[in-house]
C-alpha cells in the first residue's frame, strides 16, 4: 500500500488536488486518501458511480460508449476521469471500473480493471488483469494500484 501522507504532501508540493471517480472499488480509493488527518487540503472530491446511470449523469459518461465497449473498459474509464475533472475543483483525477466478481464472462472475466489517471486535460488509461482472487482482494487490489497511480503522478509533477 501506498503511504497516504506522503502522496499528499507530494500533492501539496505540486498544488495539486485530488478527486475520484469510482466503481468497482466504492469510494474505496477516497476512503483510503482521507485516512490521514488533514487530507482535505489535498482531497477534493470523490464520485462513486457504481451504475451507468450514475456515470452518465454526475461524470458525463456517455451513453454511446457504454452502449459500444461497456462500462468496464477504457474508454469508460478516461471519460469517468475527465468527467471527475470537470465537475471537480481538482487537477488530479483517478478512475476505477472493473468486475471484482463473482463472475464476469470469456470477454470480460472477473478481475479485470480499469484505470484512467488524468491531470490537467490529459488522460492516460490502463487494463490490469488481477484475476479471480475473489471480490474483496480484487477490490483491494484496485484501489492499491490507483492509490500507485496518483502517488507516481503527484511525485512527476
Amino acid at each position: 500500500m501506498v503511504d497516504v501522507a506522503a502522496l499528499l504532501e507530494a500533492c501539496r508540493k505540486a498544488g495539486l488536488r485530488i478527486a475520484t471517480a469510482e466503481s468497482c472499488t466504492a469510494g474505496m480509493v477516497a476512503a483510503a486518501l482521507t485516512e490521514v488527518a488533514g487530507s482535505s487540503d489535498v482531497f477534493e472530491r470523490g464520485f462513486v458511480t457504481y451504475t451507468n446511470l450514475a456515470k452518465t449523469e454526475m461524470l458525463g459518461v456517455r451513453e454511446a460508449t457504454l452502449s459500444a465497449v461497456g462500462a468496464v473498459s477504457e474508454d469508460v474509464a478516461r471519460e469517468m476521469a475527465l468527467g471527475a475533472l470537470v465537475n471537480s475543483d481538482a487537477q488530479l483525477v483517478v478512475s476505477v471500473t472493473g468486475i471484482a466478481g463473482p463472475g464476469g464472462s470469456e470477454f470480460k472475466p472477473e478481475g479485470r480493471v480499469c484505470f484512467g489517471l488524468a491531470i490537467g486535460r490529459t488522460c492516460t488509461t490502463e487494463t490490469v488483469e488481477f484475476g479471480a482472487l475473489g471480490r474483496r482482494q480484487v477490490r483491494e487490489a484496485a484501489r492499491n494500484h490507483a492509490m500507485a497511480l496518483l502517488c507516481k503522478a503527484a511525485l512527476e509533477s
